[in-house]
């Protein structure tokens, strides 16, 4: 199941050539999975409340396209690999009105508990693994 995310551009996201600076990219990945995951029933504090944490081990952007100050952004976010230990975000983020693709990227994580000892998923909270393997499968 894909999520598609809304956004305006602030204008104190934009750097000195009036354009989104790179780095922004990479938070609009995480308001986006963030709210993916409200909107599933399995927000980050239900998580946490549980003792699971979802550390980034890894960030992938490939820009297409500069977004600029005013422009609404549709983000777009699905589940590429899951394993229980492990799993890959990837990102699609278009203009909301021409269309036009700005960037595509990816987010990988793992699962750990409070302590940040990896954990499978899969046994630790079947009811949290279960929901993520139906996000792969849509």
């Amino acid at each position: 199941m894909s999520f598609i995310f809304e956004r305006k551009i602030n204008y104190y996201e934009t750097d000195k050539m009036g354009v989104v600076h790179h780095s922004n990219y990479i938070r609009f990945m995480e308001e986006a999975r963030c709210y993916w995951l409200e909107s599933i029933d399995m927000p980050f504090e239900v998580l946490e409340e549980n003792q699971i944490t979802i550390p980034v081990l890894g960030v992938s952007c490939n820009y297409k396209y500069h977004a600029t100050f005013g422009n609404t952004i549709l983000i777009k976010a699905y589940m590429k690999e899951y394993s229980g230990v492990r799993m890959t975000v990837g990102y699609e983020m278009t203009d909301k009105e021409t269309g036009k693709l700005f960037l595509t990227g990816e987010t990988k994580h793992c699962f750990t508990d409070k302590s940040l000892k990896p954990i499978n998923l899969k046994k630790y909270a079947p009811e949290f693994s279960n929901k993520f393997q139906n996000l792969l499968e849509e």
